[in-house]
């Protein structure tokens, strides 16, 4: 009886759950949302990009839109507003609310049983998981977007999910599975006159094959690429590609000669460098390599390090690992094996950093025949990794196969599972607000922890500056000291020793011959004025002793100083002398320095500036600084925000101050900045 009532129990609170959230729900949908209530109802006018005026305000209108379709009750055209509205998310690279509208997106149009935009919303999503490297999901939307397609006797855009899913799988090296796909995909193309997307699938034909070493058969479909690719409206950069793609199949064929001439044509090709220095860098990196196998280094050196300077300006991170190994390979030619062995293990961090694999791997094997000693931890690793590659990649195989062919049943096993989800979701709401509960405790703790972190190390630099400025003050205190030393010699010694000379001369003086009279009279005027000159010589040091010298100005002196020297721009300082500046905060000083340390650097970096003025005011209980150049200035319009002009905002927000930023092109740059006067207490005596 008892536990028929805890049942009953269990069942009724499950029921009041599913109310609760039911009512909540419509009371939300209820309510006035002043986003949704747009003063043009049409979700065109939010979607139009002429009534964005820039990129914060486009995503504010994708945002109405959302607001507007999500209040929409028409399902039909509830579902077009969202395929729309998670396609322009994807253009404008907000994942977030992509992976939102898209998932709202595909829940609809199957609910509709609108195939065709049920289909672009699987593409969309598997474009979206393709860039962030998620394979088999990419593959599996991929390939029900080509099923729909298919069923649907769309053959243009089944073509093109088609020449998608073979890019998938050869990233995973399933060239076999790829060329069947590619061919697959250019049988639909012919038909169409296609020209683009026939050359693009036969670049891809040459690739993979090329993978294959079938090397001929390679080098046939980059011929085919290059003819399409002449039939079709496009620029030269393409072409330039696909024959750096032929040059690296003669240099994997061991036809270096030929390389050489493919390599030397992409480099040689007129203002490469500047419309694609990507691959400029690439073919000259190519080019070198292929000299240096066919024995000729004459330049090699300097040609691959030109390489790595355009792709270290490009930040082109992966394709370094590459011309490491090649320059690795040079100085192997050479008989230098220290050298060499220093590029191998760079292209081995690289490509551990970039997860290169493939040229992990080369790096291992290279490095396992520099370094003897070393051999067989190196072999061991080579070996460990490519057995792991071969799993992870045969297991990617099998799982694009599982997709292509069990899809039927994997929808089966979805209903099965939303059916569970279902019976279960009351228990689910409780699991989760509790997992809520524990995570916002955990996180608050981090924060706190962050916090904690972050005031410690404010102490510390607040300290480290203080130490600084107590070292100069130390270094000043010893200078005035030995001036005021020396002032007391000069006063007490020398004086008093020229006073005696003066009294005997003018005993002497009562000599009466002229001669005698006339010489000492000379000397006299002589001692008196040498007097009179280290008298005011000591009054003057005596003086500068006890002058005030102010140790923060001073560092700020010697950082203008250093600037200067170091980069020969003219540095100008001033500053208001009213105010104590040693009595300010520790960390409003410290705060400052690196401030104006940073706006210095970008005076030299950024505005290219022969000259800047640095001025310190006080004013109504504030400290103002301000930093004018001569540089190029900018347009405010279209300026980004630096990490230093980021550094100093996020100084600024901890000492409540302000900045202000005047520049046009060509006419300098005038930095102002405002932070509260905030001095130090009075230190208390320390009683002995």
């Amino acid at each position: 009886m008892e536990k028929n009532l805890s049942y009953k129990f269990l069942f009724y609170l499950l029921i009041f759950l599913q109310l609760l959230i039911i009512g909540c729900k419509e009371v939300m949908e209820s309510a006035p949302n002043p986003r949704s209530a747009p003063t043009n109802d049409s979700i065109a006018y939010w979607l139009d990009e002429k009534n964005s005026s820039s990129e914060e305000n486009y995503k504010y209108n994708l945002g109405k839109a959302f607001d507007f379709a999500l209040a929409t009750q028409n399902d039909s055209l509830k579902s077009k507003y969202f395929s729309k509205i998670s396609y322009y998310y994807s253009v404008l690279g907000d994942s977030l609310q992509f992976r939102r509208s898209n998932k709202i997106a595909l829940k609809l149009s199957e609910k509709m049983k609108d195939s065709s935009a049920l289909a672009n919303n699987h593409w969309d999503l598997a474009y979206f998981l393709e860039d962030i490297a998620v394979e088999d999901s990419a593959y599996y939307h991929f390939s029900q977007a080509e099923k729909i397609f298919k069923a649907l006797k769309n053959d243009y855009p089944r073509a093109r999910v088609l020449y998608n899913m073979a890019l998938v799988q050869a990233s995973v090296k399933d060239y076999t599975s790829s060329e069947i796909t590619t061919i697959e995909a250019i049988e639909l193309f012919k038909p169409l006159n296609k020209d683009y997307n026939l050359y693009m699938c036969y670049n891809n034909l040459g690739s993979v094959t090329n993978a294959l070493k079938e090397y001929d058969k390679a080098l046939e479909y980059y011929g085919k690429s290059l003819l399409y690719l002449d039939k079709s409206d496009n620029d030269n950069l393409n072409r330039f590609n696909v024959i750096n793609n032929i040059g690296k199949v003669y240099h994997d064929k061991g036809q270096y000669n030929k390389a050489l001439e493919s390599f030397k044509q992409v480099i040689g090709a007129d203002s490469l460098y500047h419309k694609d220095a990507r691959l400029y860098a690439i073919a000259l990196s190519n080019y070198a390599n292929a000299k240096n196998k066919l024995g000729d280094t004459t330049g090699v050196l300097s040609l691959l390090e030109k390489a790595i300077k355009i792709k270290d300006s490009l930040n082109d991170t992966k394709s370094l690992a590459i011309t490491y190994y090649e320059i690795a390979e040079y100085y192997l030619s050479k008989k230098d094996t220290g050298m060499a062995m220093q590029y191998a293990q760079n292209s081995k961090i690289i490509s551990e950093q970039t997860s290169n694999n493939f040229r992990l791997l080369e790096s291992l094997e290279l490095l396992a025949k520099l370094d003897p000693i070393n051999s067989s931890r190196y072999t061991q690793e080579y070996i460990k990794l490519n057995d792991s590659l071969l799993r992870e990649e045969r297991a990617v195989r099998n799982k694009f196969t599982r997709i292509r062919f069990e899809t039927d049943e994997f929808i089966e096993q979805n209903e099965l599972l939303t059916r569970q989800r279902q019976l279960w979701i009351g228990i689910a709401i409780t699991l989760f607000v509790l997992a809520a509960f524990i995570l916002i405790t955990i996180d608050q703790r981090r924060k706190n922890q962050k916090l904690r972190f972050e005031q410690a190390q404010q102490k510390a630099n607040q300290e480290i500056f203080n130490l600084l400025l107590a070292q100069n003050k130390k270094v000043e205190e010893g200078k005035q000291l030995e001036k005021k030393r020396i002032s007391e010699e000069l006063h007490d010694g020398i004086l008093g020793q020229m006073l005696g000379i003066r009294l005997i001369l003018s005993g002497l003086n009562n000599k009466t011959d002229s001669d005698s009279v006339l010489k000492r009279s000379d000397l006299l005027k002589k001692l008196q004025g040498l007097e009179e000159e280290i008298r005011t010589i000591s009054h003057e040091l005596s003086r500068a002793s006890q002058e005030k010298i102010h140790n923060f100005i001073v560092s700020i002196e010697e950082l203008v100083k250093t600037i200067q020297d170091s980069s020969k721009m003219k540095c100008h300082f001033e500053y208001d002398q009213k105010i104590d500046w040693d009595q300010l905060k520790g960390d409003i000083k410290i705060n400052i320095y690196r401030i104006v340390q940073e706006s210095l650097q970008n005076c030299i970096k950024h505005a290219k500036a022969t000259k800047v003025d640095l001025l310190f005011q006080s004013e109504n209980e504030h400290v103002r600084i301000i930093i004018s150049d001569n540089g190029v200035g900018f347009d405010q319009k279209k300026g980004k925000r630096g990490i230093g002009l980021k550094n100093i905002n996020s100084r600024l927000d901890k000492l409540k101050g302000t900045y202000n930023i005047q520049s046009e092109i060509g006419q300098g740059t005038k930095v102002t900045i405002t932070i509260p006067c905030v001095m130090e207490e009075q230190a208390e005596p320390i009683h002995a």
